[in-house]
């Protein structure tokens, strides 16, 4: 649970707006070699001073006055931002596995053991009705927002209504759809929220099982995905940021980790790379000749040290057996 609200700052923010040209200026002025001050700012204005600027710290001497290390050029800077974006997007394709297979995993399960296609409808599922009464909410409004837009083109053979529509438009009852096209209408955090929110344990148990983890490691891996997911999605900085929520170390022989007892140091664990290790987890398990690990490796092993211990991953992470039979 949430503790109370930090206390806000008591400064006045009074910084002007700068032009382009003036922040290329101040760029230089710390320190940083920019050879073609014109693409310098061209850059700037495709992506932003201010979304930038963070990657700039790694190569800055410190505060107050943001010097840069000698020899630093603009392209080093671009570089970072470069891997980084790569990074998200590499995130992001093993998330999507991981994200589809939990909504698999939980309609498949509570659908057939309970024999029951809105199984989600009956609040007896859940432990807290608040939140149940909610997720019914989202759902209902989903579907009116399906009916009250334009309807999907389906004029001819290739273009297809969507199945909640077809739903919609075909049955009167039951009044929401079933829950495999139920789970398709959620967010990640909604979905996390949902899994969570199941009363039995068995139920949740089960469900983690059919990806190859325990209940307390999904719940746990849910909730940092959503992060995750919302940082890649604003197309933040992910490779040092802080996350402020990670992912459980699992504890059971039964989840696929890191094989080495050294293999994720204590100073790591708050750090981007527990949160690689896991999706990597989940493909073992759903997807056990997937590539990517190995277009991880690709990626990882054009960067230097440096860039490594800012996300926490050991100098010698891929001979550990958990990725060298993946990347071998």
């Amino acid at each position: 649970m949430a503790g109370p609200p930090r206390p806000r700052g008591s400064q006045s923010y009074d910084k002007p707006p700068l032009s382009l040209h003036v922040l290329v200026d101040r760029l230089s002025e710390r320190g940083l070699s920019i050879p073609a001050p014109e693409r310098a700012t061209r850059y700037l204005r495709q992506i932003g001073y201010y979304r930038l600027s963070p990657y700039t710290i790694p190569f800055q001497q410190g505060q107050p006055d943001h010097v840069f290390h000698m020899g630093t050029e603009f392209d080093d800077v671009l570089d970072l931002y470069v891997f980084d974006r790569a990074l998200r997007l590499l995130i992001m394709d093993a998330l999507e596995r991981v994200e589809v297979a939990v909504r698999a995993a939980l309609t498949d399960h509570m659908s057939t053991t309970y024999r029951d296609a809105h199984w989600y409808v009956e609040a007896g599922h859940f432990g807290h009705r608040g939140k149940h009464s909610g997720l019914l909410k989202i759902v209902r409004d989903t579907c009116d927002e399906r009916l009250r837009g334009k309807p999907d083109a389906g004029e001819d053979s290739l273009v297809h209504r969507s199945a909640l529509e077809h739903y919609l438009t075909t049955y009167g009852s039951p009044e929401l759809p079933p829950s495999w096209l139920m789970v398709e209408t959620l967010t990640i955090g909604q979905l996390a929220n949902t899994y969570r929110n199941l009363r039995r344990r068995t139920d949740r148990t089960a469900v983690a099982r059919s990806i190859g983890l325990t209940a307390p490691v999904l719940e746990s891996w849910l909730q940092t995905y959503v992060r995750v997911r919302n940082i890649c999605a604003h197309h933040g900085r992910l490779w040092n940021v802080g996350l402020g929520i990670y992912p459980a170390i699992p504890n059971s022989p039964t989840v696929s980790w890191l094989a080495g007892t050294d293999a994720l140091p204590e100073r790591s664990r708050k750090r981007l790379y527990p949160v690689l290790v896991s999706p990597q987890s989940v493909l073992d398990s759903v997807s056990p000749r997937s590539s990517w690990a190995r277009r991880l490796h690709e990626l990882l092993s054009t960067r230097p040290q440096i860039n490594l211990a800012g996300m926490g991953i050991p100098e010698t992470w891929a001979d550990d057996e958990f990725w060298s039979r993946h990347i071998a």
